[in-house]
């Protein structure tokens, strides 16, 4: 069973208003950074988790790259079963000492996972051959 019961706001009195806005100024240690988050206004503690329009750009454009990211996603797994279905056909494969038969697909995506990994091994080598020198580590004294 639903009551419906009236309540009228309770009114501060001009003097407890006044008294209520007229404060210090905001200390620098008082100001918090809003972190980069879809629920930044109510982390940091926004008065009624009030969103600025510069927050709600950027959530909507997370959310747009998201699903970005997503159709691509989908996009790829569809070519990829797409190229499996169309490259059934075995085909021969010859090697240094032989040969052998192989189905296409399968040399096709081994290439590419060998392809892949080779070129993230070199990318990592030549980042690590010219990153900025170290400072030499101190000892103490």
């Amino acid at each position: 069973m639903f009551t419906k019961t009236r309540s009228s706001p309770v009114k501060p009195s001009a003097s407890e208003a006044i008294a209520n806005t007229i404060g210090e100024p905001p200390s620098e240690q008082s100001l918090l950074p809003l972190p980069n988050t879809p629920h930044a206004p109510e982390a940091v503690g926004a008065p009624g988790g009030a969103e600025t329009r510069a927050e709600h750009f950027r959530r909507k454009a997370l959310r747009g790259r998201l699903y970005g990211y997503a159709i691509a996603i989908v996009a790829l797994v569809a070519v990829l079963i797409a190229l499996a279905a169309s490259n059934t056909a075995h085909v021969k494969v010859n090697w240094l000492v032989g040969s052998s038969r192989v189905s296409l697909v399968w040399l096709v995506l081994a290439a590419a996972l060998l392809g892949w990994a080779l070129g993230s091994m070199l990318s990592a080598r030549l980042h690590w051959r010219t990153r900025a020198p170290r400072a030499p580590h101190r000892t103490g004294s």
